[in-house]
């Protein structure tokens, strides 16, 4: 691929502006805000129950501000592991998400106009911002592989195709999936697996130098860990019905996730060479219990219910990490940097499953028949969609990363060291030259 290729200065601001302006014009035709006369009851997305919409306009505040702590800081730093790599993971994931919860806001509220209106308010910016956690998962599977005007594009297509499939899980199958281990977990996971395998890259089979951690990198990515840890019980409640039902919601993501923690501890120390723990377990495998909890976060599943759902998600996320992801990337051409499928894909369906025992056996009004539909949606959505979105992607004029600048900030961005890193290198390559004669 030859080096101007690469360059963004037209493209990147021509593409961005272009799609805010758009976005802008949407916003003036469409947009307006809630003043809360004449509707009282807003759908829940992932369960058709409406429920009346708090008398206090702000009383989901909270929840929204542990949400967005979620997807700006959560997953921003979640990524900062690879060595040279972290601008782009902390600066592309806060562009597609301010970008993709403008896009959310419109493509989830064409299909709840009220007088033709999208009336926006708490509820609707917090389903805005899970819209964008798909393709921030979906980001994490091609991580240090694209450029941001292939995501940029990513993000448009991703987040429409979620609106399709959130509308038909909750509106037309009426399925329960209050945290989203289906609508969100599930098909951001396979999305972006999909889009990975598309744009597979032979020159990177046997790896690359900057695909990998330093010792600060990963202590950085612990950040996003603990605080996607810390707020995980706000994500699953947030949308739930007020009251007792949401408080149930909490305590189930509470208890997932503690028990998540031990149980993928254990296995790392289990599967690891000389029974160490290893820090990618650590980053990712302890979130799993939210992930998986989360369909049956507002669920009578028990105390004992959720802990042990997040037992058995530490357990199969860790063993992924260790024996699974390599055998996609060898024998699928899957090259998943994050391990998404590990973390969300994995764990997503676990929590898709329990929901439909969970509602078989009446712990929540439903039909199992609907909860398996959801989850065949969310997965087929997905990975066609991927597919197409991949294909899109992968035309050769989208400023994408040579090879050998895959997993590099210093393509697309800045550096501050770069120089004085490149003048050592040149310094060091003269004085070895000079020995050799």
């Amino acid at each position: 691929m030859p080096a101007y290729a690469t360059t963004m200065r037209i493209k990147f601001p021509v593409l961005a502006l272009g799609l805010e302006v758009v976005t802008i014009i949407l916003f003036a035709l469409f947009a307006e805000y809630d003043d809360g006369k004449g509707h009282g009851h807003h759908p829940e997305p992932g369960n058709s129950t409406p429920h009346a919409a708090p008398e206090d306009p702000m009383s989901l505040y909270p929840m929204f501000q542990d949400v967005h702590v979620m997807i700006f800081i959560g997953f921003g730093f979640l990524m900062t592991f690879l060595k040279r790599y972290g601008f782009s993971s902390v600066g592309g994931n806060l562009l597609l998400a301010a970008f993709g919860l403008q896009w959310g806001l419109l493509t989830q509220g064409f299909w709840h106009l009220t007088d033709g209106k999208i009336k926006i308010n708490i509820f609707k910016i917090i389903n805005a911002d899970f819209s964008t956690a798909t393709v921030l998962i979906s980001f994490g599977a091609v991580l240090g592989k694209t450029s941001l005007v292939q995501l940029l594009i990513m993000t448009v297509l991703e987040i429409g195709i979620f609106a399709i499939n959130e509308h038909l899980v909750a509106n037309v199958f009426e399925a329960n999936d209050v945290g989203a281990s289906m609508i969100i977990h599930a098909f951001g996971a396979y999305f972006g697996l999909a889009v990975a395998r598309v744009l597979y890259r032979p020159g990177l089979k046997n790896g690359h130098e900057n695909d990998g951690s330093v010792y600060h990198s990963d202590l950085f990515a612990m950040i996003g860990t603990v605080f996607l840890w810390m707020f995980w019980p706000s994500f699953n409640s947030a949308i739930a019905e007020p009251g007792y039902t949401q408080l149930m919601a909490v305590i189930n993501t509470y208890l997932s996730l503690a028990a998540c923690v031990v149980s993928a501890y254990a296995i790392s120390c289990l599967v690891e060479h000389k029974g160490k723990l290893d820090m990618v377990h650590i980053q990712n495998a302890t979130l799993a219990g939210g992930v998986a909890v989360g369909t049956c976060a507002d669920m009578n599943i028990g105390p004992f219910g959720a802990m042990l759902i997040g037992f058995v998600a530490g357990i199969i996320s860790t063993l992924g990490f260790k024996y699974l992801s390599p055998i996609l990337a060898a024998k699928l051409g899957i090259q998943d940097t994050c391990g998404v499928h590990n973390l969300h894909g994995m764990p997503g369906i676990l929590g898709g499953l329990a929901g439909i025992v969970a509602v078989a056996l009446g712990k929540k009004d439903g039909k199992a028949a609907m909860q398996a539909a959801a989850l065949a949606s969310s997965l087929g959505f997905a990975l066609v969609g991927g597919v197409i979105t991949g294909f899109i992607m992968k035309l050769p004029f989208w400023a994408q990363p040579p090879d050998q600048n895959c997993f590099d900030d210093s393509i697309y961005w800045e550096v501050p060291e770069e120089e004085e890193e490149h003048e050592e290198s040149l310094t060091a390559e003269h004085y070895k030259n000079k020995a050799e004669v």
